[in-house]
């Protein structure tokens, strides 16, 4: 009888709980890391995260702790589910403890504020391992659907094919469909940007501007993040693909979506401040469209519409001033 990969899920909000649930559904044992220990007492005696994913059953094969050094163990893969802008300073506690043949793996979806680094880099950079034992789990992964094991595809990445097999196999379930890839840098930007898309698009809808408004902005904000991707190195073929396409298009449509709704209540008339009163959830759309923006003007990359959202959530920009500028720019050929 083989023996059952270990993970550690390092937090525990709504998208490491719901992958937690999948890892297990899998035949994993999961290991899921809180914070604060009243957090894993109640997963543990009650076999639910009632702060993010009430009502959701988890199965027996995921227990909870908040000692850190428990988690990570003898971990065959360690999932960093935390806020992008946070990984740095946790990892760099984490990174002593972690098992010299774990495998870390990225379900963030970020860019970090003054280094421009993507969350792989950040993990190389602080936990000095190879590109090797650095994974990336991207794709429409609304948390709350698949929790409720809704049928999803997403897509896990990694330099080294046969680590991202491995992956692939660890969180395999009849409803969660993943495929692999070996082009980590398009696919960790298509999963950044396009929560600085739906934000835009979410700013259009509560502004009430109509489904042509909602398709441009999705086209456009998909051939801006083509344009990052390339500039970095990435292959152009990634953005039509799940970690691309597929996750722009669930972020931009659904009411799931923390960025989209965020927008939405910033298009309704709302200020920043009253908008994060309410969003209960981080939001990185709101953090990384200036460092999605930073890293673009690095490497000489026009995004417009990443400009507007900067301009809107950073700059307290009216949204109708915004748009106005955006749709004045100078007219272009599509493909360029």
């Amino acid at each position: 009888m083989s023996t059952p990969v270990r993970v550690a899920v390092m937090g525990t909000g709504s998208w490491g709980t719901a992958f937690a649930v999948v890892l297990a559904d899998a035949g994993c044992e999961v290991t899921l890391w809180a914070r604060r220990a009243e957090v894993a007492d109640a997963v543990n005696s009650t076999r639910t995260n009632p702060g993010y994913l009430p009502g959701v059953e988890l199965p027996p094969g995921v227990r909870a702790t908040s000692d850190a050094a428990e988690a990570l163990g003898d971990a065959d893969f360690v999932v960093l589910a935390i806020p992008s802008q946070t990984l740095r300073d946790n990892l760099a506690d984490w990174a002593p403890l972690l098992a010299p043949h774990s495998v870390l793996v990225s379900l963030m979806k970020g860019v970090e504020l003054g280094s421009a680094m993507r969350m792989s880099e950040v993990i190389e950079d602080v936990a000095k391992v190879g590109p090797e034992r650095i994974a990336v789990v991207t794709g429409p992964n609304l948390a709350r659907e698949i929790a409720a094991r809704m049928p999803a595809a997403a897509v896990v990445a990694c330099t080294d094919e046969e680590v991202a097999r491995r992956l692939q196999a660890a969180c395999h379930t009849p409803y969660f469909r993943p495929y692999t890839n070996t082009d980590v840098i398009g696919c960790e930007l298509g999963g950044a940007v396009k929560n600085v898309i739906g934000l835009a698009v979410g700013i259009a809808d509560g502004m009430g501007l109509g489904d042509n408004a909602k398709g441009s902005l999705i086209t456009r904000g998909l051939a801006e993040t083509t344009r990052l991707g390339m500039a970095l190195g990435a292959d152009p073929l990634t953005f039509s693909g799940l970690a691309g396409l597929g996750d722009l298009v669930a972020t931009c449509s659904s009411p799931l979506s923390r960025n989209h709704t965020f927008g939405t209540n910033l298009g309704k008339g709302m200020t920043l401040e009253e908008t994060i009163a309410v969003t209960k959830q981080t939001a990185e759309g709101v953090k990384s469209s200036e460092s999605v923006l930073d890293l673009a003007r690095r490497h000489g990359v026009d995004m417009p519409i990443t400009e507007t959202v900067v301009g809107i959530v950073h700059d307290a920009k009216p949204p109708v001033v915004a748009l106005k500028e955006l749709m004045s720019r100078s007219a272009k050929p599509e493909r360029r």
